[in-house]
């Protein structure tokens, strides 16, 4: 079976190859990535049987790179170190996984459930995972350093971004910080309780507190928010006929 290893970890990548070498001589390993669009272009090109896949890649995640690569016909190990939420995402879709630091055992059982699992039962399960994981609408799932953080949208007061990165700001004093953009975000924050009032803030409607005509937004924890004069008649709309029942 030709195998491709896509994890952005260097030292992963040698200690599944070397595992593979030792206890599974009928698995090649054709190639190594790191990124989602590298996986691609590699998976395009040898067309591989079998994917060791990690979740969090260099530019993106491993669905991203599944969801582009659905014409092939491979089988997929999931590699994960995240908590049981990212676990039961990936059970509800029957795809198999092994846990970082990758354990002989757990690679020898993965491998022997996937052998009697067709690829298109495989891609069917795979894109139920994908599902579960993006689309509850209730819930955000931001990529964080070392894992994926599930932020209840009810207790998300606001959004900032800078250079690059966004901190999401919650009610219970945590805040988290996700390598992207706040326009990589928008659309999941595309609802009636959200408003972009500034190039780099998305506010939570519930939260606001009082709006001052000078152009600041007043949250209920004190947080001080700007509006910009550009999307000042915009924010004021949404203000106004947001409807607190919904």
């Amino acid at each position: 079976m030709k195998a491709l290893i896509v994890e952005d970890k260097a030292y992963i990548r040698k200690s599944l190859r070397n595992l593979l070498q030792q206890n599974h001589r009928d698995i090649e390993v054709l190639g190594e990535c790191a990124s989602v669009s590298e996986a691609v272009t590699v998976a395009n090109a040898c067309k591989p049987e079998l994917v060791f896949l990690d979740i969090n890649l260099d530019d993106g995640t491993g669905f991203e790179f599944l969801e582009q690569t659905q014409h092939l016909h491979f089988k997929t190990i999931f590699i994960t170190a995240y908590e049981e939420f990212a676990l039961k995402a990936l059970k509800a879709g029957a795809v198999d996984y092994i846990l970082k630091p990758i354990a002989i055992e757990e690679l020898k059982t993965a491998i022997e459930k996937l052998s009697l699992l067709p690829v298109s039962v495989q891609k069917e399960q795979i894109q139920t995972a994908t599902q579960v994981w993006n689309n509850d609408p209730s819930k955000i799932i931001i990529s964080l350093q070392d894992s994926y953080q599930v932020i209840e949208l009810s207790e998300l007061m606001y959004c900032e971004s800078d250079k690059g990165y966004t901190t999401f700001f919650c009610t219970d004093h945590k805040k988290y910080l996700a390598s992207k953009t706040l326009k990589e975000f928008e659309e999941q924050l595309n609802l009636p309780n959200f408003t972009r009032p500034h190039q780099s803030y998305i506010v939570n409607l519930k939260y606001i507190d009082r709006y001052d005509k000078s152009g600041t937004i007043f949250l209920k924890n004190g947080s001080k928010i700007p509006v910009s004069s550009r999307k000042k008649e915009h924010f004021l709309k949404h203000l106004f006929s947001w409807d607190q029942q919904k």
